[in-house]
């Protein structure tokens, strides 16, 4: 194995530390056409959690057609092994997803809506205000359950279909959830296409509009090996909560020029140079990436894990 961590040379104008909102488990597996056993992901989540991930999205209480790979989750759930300190939530992409997640005892979820027509009627079923509607009698109903609920907001910077997305049209969904009772929204780069400028000219205009960047998150996607310029974009526009999976594992299934999601290692590389706090293990990860990778027979797109396992 190589040298295990990077030299540290802080920058100007980051933050001290940066929550690591762990997606692997949910969106890292959920495009995986072979069905990975409950207990390899159960495995996968603890191991994560052990590596010092504080935040590990766990599975989406989804309809098993839609997302064969997810059809575990009330096993899987209800039988994680529960760390101190570790936030467990879940994704629930409607009302009966809610209450399935509700009766396995979660106490964090995520909804998720479209910044585009489009995608919402492929994905959502719906046109992007009937989605709204709907997310917003879940979270009414979560919250008043004393629930924690993210907000996702996909496509926020362009659209398969669509092409380019206004910022104003994704400032009106954040601010829809955030209304709905949302503590926090996560801007998706669902297909890769942003560059730092562009997510500057969002997180701006969100500000502009009274969006304090602590309520936000950012969620890349590395189509075009932008992910981590546009990670520390955000990070210099004030955003401390960053979306990542474990080995780069990941993709969006309903949108197919969609890669794979920005791999938490490499995002660990960058934030241990900066000198910026995660309490992330960075080789305790890099192991649990490699075991992973085993179980679904191949490597880990990360960077950062196939430099730190060269011979």
């Amino acid at each position: 194995m190589s040298a295990a961590l990077p030299q540290v040379f802080p920058h100007a104008g980051l933050p001290a530390r940066v929550t690591v909102y762990e997606v692997g488990a949910r969106d890292g597996l959920q495009n995986e056409k072979a069905t990975v056993p409950t207990a390899v992901k159960a495995q996968f989540i603890d191991r994560l959690a052990e590596a010092g991930a504080t935040v590990v999205e766990a599975t989406s209480f989804v309809h098993p057609k839609w997302v064969p790979q997810l059809a575990d989750a009330e096993d899987l759930f209800t039988g994680l092994r529960r760390r101190d300190g570790v936030r467990y939530p879940v994704l629930v992409p409607n009302p009966r997803g809610y209450e399935r997640a509700l009766a396995c005892g979660a106490r964090e979820i995520a909804v998720f809506a479209s910044a585009t027509e489009t995608f919402a009627r492929r994905n959502l079923n719906t046109s992007v205000e009937g989605a709204l509607a709907e997310i917003e009698a879940v979270v009414a109903r979560a919250r008043a359950a004393g629930l924690w609920v993210r907000g996702y907001v996909s496509m926020c910077f362009g659209d398969p279909w669509q092409g380019p997305v206004d910022p104003a049209a994704v400032a009106a969904v954040v601010e829809r959830l955030l209304s709905a009772g949302c503590q926090e929204i996560s801007l998706g780069d669902t297909i890769g296409t942003a560059t730092p400028g562009h997510v500057r000219a969002l997180i701006d205009t969100l500000g502009s509009r009274g969006v304090d960047p602590a309520r936000l998150a950012v969620h890349f996607h590395d189509t075009y090996g932008q992910a981590l310029a546009n990670t520390l974009a955000a990070l210099l526009a004030g955003i401390t909560t960053v979306d990542a999976s474990a080995g780069g594992l990941g993709g969006c299934p309903f949108a197919k020029s969609a890669t794979g999601n920005l791999a938490t290692e490499d995002l660990v590389w960058m934030l241990d140079g900066l000198g910026v706090y995660t309490g992330i293990d960075l080789p305790a990860l890099v192991e649990t990436s490699r075991w992973m990778a085993g179980h679904l027979g191949r490597p880990a797109p990360s960077r950062a894990v196939q430099a730190l396992t060269k011979d």
